[in-house]
C-alpha cells in the first residue's frame, strides 16, 4: 500500500489494481491523450495489415506467419512490460502504484476462448481493430461491432449462470 494525497487535507492508502481503479478523476480534456494514442494505434494496425480480413484468414488457414509474428511480438512485449512494472514498481501517470494480481484458471476461459476464436475466424475481426476497420471504410464491420457489444451485454447479464 502507498499513501496517495487525494485532496489538500487528507491522505489515504491506495493500490491501483488492474483493471484501473484510479483515485484521481480525469477531465474530458485530459482524455485527449487516449484519442491520440488510439488514432496512432489504428494507423499502425492499418499499415501493418493487421486489420486485413485476408491476413486473418491466412493465419487461420496456416498459410502465413504474418499474424503469428504480430501476435507473438505483442505477447513478448506484454510479458516484458508486466515484468518491468512488477520489478521496478512503476506507477501510473497519476502516481498510483499498480498491483497486478495472480490469475486463476477456470474452465469458462476455454469456452470463452473457443467462442472468441470462432467469431474471429468467421468475421475476420477481433475487437482490437474493429474501429480501425470501420475507419478504413469496411462498414460491414459495424454488424460485427454491434454483435460484440451485444455479446458483452449478454455475458454481463448471464455471467453468474455460466460454468466456473
Amino acid at each position: 500500500m502507498i499513501k496517495t494525497k487525494i485532496d489538500n487535507t487528507s491522505t489515504e492508502e491506495f493500490v491501483c489494481e488492474a483493471p484501473n481503479n484510479q483515485v484521481k478523476n480525469e477531465s474530458f480534456a485530459s482524455n485527449f491523450k487516449y484519442l491520440i494514442v488510439g488514432i496512432i494505434f489504428g494507423i499502425v494496425f492499418v499499415k501493418a495489415e493487421i486489420i486485413s480480413w485476408f491476413r486473418i484468414q491466412e493465419m487461420f488457414r496456416l498459410q502465413s506467419f504474418h499474424m503469428y509474428g504480430v501476435i507473438g511480438t505483442a505477447v513478448v512485449v506484454g510479458l516484458i512490460s508486466v515484468q518491468l512494472i512488477k520489478r521496478f514498481n512503476i506507477k501510473t501517470l497519476a502516481g498510483e502504484m499498480v498491483s497486478i494480481p495472480d490469475k486463476t484458471f477456470d474452465k469458462g476461459q476455454i469456452y470463452g476462448g473457443l467462442i472468441f476464436g470462432l467469431g474471429w475466424a468467421i468475421t475476420g475481426a477481433c475487437p482490437g481493430p474493429l474501429f480501425a476497420q470501420i475507419g478504413s471504410g469496411f462498414l460491414a464491420i459495424i454488424i460485427t461491432l454491434a454483435s460484440a457489444i451485444a455479446g458483452t451485454w449478454l455475458y454481463g447479464a448471464f455471467q453468474n449462470k455460466f460454468p466456473k
